[in-house]
């Protein structure tokens, strides 16, 4: 019998589960060993230790990947941003990765990332018009 396909706007966590691991596995039996793994940088309230901000993201194969990046509005202008990003760069370092990718959106903070030595590789255009997702990297070792 042929199997279903199914488009989901809500996979449930199963159904993505699934699929990384399945991708994991094809990639560990070609590569022969798996060193992925989850990173943060977390801004956290010093008096509830509620999360504020800060940096989500993962390494694997040599390369850091930043997934998201948030500092409240409030927070800004303190090095915050700054500081964050140096400490996800010298985990990837320490984890082996010989460069970092993220992308942003042209209206969050390219200019940020430049400033801090990354170098834009590509650049699409997204909605609204005049927008588009700006990508980066970074060498780290």
């Amino acid at each position: 019998m042929e199997p279903l396909l199914v488009l989901s706007n809500t996979p449930t966590e199963s159904d993505v589960a699934v699929i990384g691991a399945g991708l994991n596995a094809f990639n560990d039996s070609v590569v022969g060993y798996a060193d992925r793994s989850d990173l943060a940088v977390l801004i956290k309230d010093p008096e509830t230790g509620a999360t504020l901000g800060g940096i989500s993201g993962r390494t694997s194969l040599g390369m850091m990947f930043i997934d998201l990046v948030y500092l409240p509005v409030s927070l800004r202008g303190r090095d915050l941003g700054q500081r964050m990003m140096a400490m996800a760069e010298a985990e990837g370092r320490r984890r082996g990765c010989k460069s970092g990718v993220l992308y942003t959106i042209s209206f969050q903070a390219p200019d940020f990332y430049r400033k801090l030595g990354w170098t834009v590789f590509g650049e699409i255009a997204c909605d609204p018009p005049g927008t588009s997702r700006v990508f980066l990297t970074k060498l780290l070792a």
